[in-house]
């Protein structure tokens, strides 16, 4: 009974197939193989688009990978710089106009405690063999925060030292040209290769102690020329650097240095030739109002700097200034220098700046400046300034 019930439910479904003709065992046997292959290749089928879909996902995640770290490396990286161009009319005939400064900044963060920093600067528009131009690297060098508020520095990097020499931007001072003073005696830009502890003693008190580098005057020279640029700098003998600077006092800074570099000639000089530097200045701003000041003393010994009266070398300068508008500011600045104060009876060199400042934006500015000076050789060369300058 219940193979008969079977055997006609059978025949209603393979009804159509078989038209009305009642299928054998062996046509049944056939059919079902047949639908067997149809379903293992429809697997098939189905396992090769997931292999396709799985490999297209694993691709996409990759790329989206790769794109996200290139994305992380983009967003820790800084990129910045400052530029300025001059004309200068002189006195004597001599004008001149120049890109005197193109510079770019390259920062990295590696971490939340250890950064890079990096300067590089193309002087004088073009860089020939006869030219006047020099492509320099002023700075490049690790920061690492080893202890909350307290960093090492190990590189190369700007002395620690006078108001130009760390913040020397366009727009950060007045003036088309860096001031005599801390030109001459400090002297900015002013950059050596060592290792720099940096931090904070208290809230608003500040420290740098550097070992580095060191200057190579020859023949009694001036500071200036003494510095080597970390160029196969020959460091035969180091400096040592220590500031402390005060900053509690809203706008107010209050800062000091002192260096002390055993022998200025690198060992050329066949006596002692140690040299001491002691640079302090203030920096107040209350309102529209500024006032700058600034004393710098180099104390050289050897025979070869008593000689030309440049064992002693120091210069101060004031400058008061005042915001007519936000965007524009007037200032004066007196100074006066000698890089021969060792001589006695000499006279030193002095100049009287006045100019304006113009700001197009915080960071961008139109400069114009008139400066009279009164050499101790009666050589005076007054001049006036253009100049704009920018940083980003």
């Amino acid at each position: 009974m219940r193979k008969s019930a079977l055997t006609a439910v059978i025949s209603l479904l393979v009804a159509p197939v078989f038209a009305n003709a009642a299928p054998t065992v062996e046509e049944l046997h056939e059919l079902v193989k047949k639908q067997q292959q149809e379903i293992d290749l429809l697997k098939k089928e189905v396992s090769e688009a997931d292999a396709k879909i799985e490999a297209t996902a694993d691709a996409v995640e990759s790329g989206s990978g790769a794109s996200n770290k290139s994305a992380s490396w983009a967003s820790k990286t800084q990129i910045g710089g400052y530029g300025e161009h001059h004309y200068n009319n002189f006195q004597n005939g001599n004008d001149q106009i120049d890109a005197h400064r193109f510079v770019l900044y390259i920062g990295h963060t590696f971490s939340d405690s250890v950064r890079f920093f990096s300067e590089f600067e193309l002087e004088h528009g073009l860089v020939t063999e006869d030219g006047p131009g020099e492509v320099e690297l002023e700075q490049a060098f690790i920061e690492w925060d080893y202890a909350q508020g307290h960093s090492l520095v190990a590189g190369q990097f700007l002395i620690p030292v006078g108001i130009l020499n760390e913040t020397h931007e366009p727009d950060t001072f007045y003036g088309v040209e860096r001031n005599i003073i801390e030109k001459n005696i400090i002297p900015v830009t002013w950059w050596e290769t060592g290792v720099m502890f940096t931090g904070e003693l208290a809230p608003g008190v500040g420290y740098d102690v550097a070992i580095h580098s060191g200057l190579k005057t020859d023949d009694g020279g001036k500071i200036r020329d003494g510095r080597q640029k970390s160029a196969n700098a020959v460091a035969n003998d180091f400096a040592y650097t220590a500031r402390i600077k005060y900053t509690a006092v809203p706008g107010l800074e209050l800062a000091a240095t002192y260096q002390l570099q055993t022998n200025i000639t690198q060992g050329d000089a066949a006596d002692d030739t140690s040299a001491s530097l002691f640079e302090a200045h203030a920096i107040y701003n209350v309102g529209n109002f500024s006032i700058r000041g600034l004393y710098a003393d180099w104390n050289i010994d050897g025979e070869v700097f008593d000689a030309s009266g440049r064992d002693a070398q120091s210069g101060w300068y004031i400058e008061p200034s005042y915001k007519i508008l936000d965007n524009l500011g007037v200032f004066v600045r007196q100074s006066e220098w000698d890089n021969e104060a060792g001589l006695a009876g000499a006279d030193a060199d002095a100049a009287f700046d006045i100019g304006v400042n113009f700001w197009l934006t915080d960071t961008v500015v139109f400069k114009a400046d008139f400066q009279d000076q009164e050499l101790a050789d009666g050589v005076d060369n007054n001049s006036l300034n253009l100049g704009v300058g920018w940083s980003f």
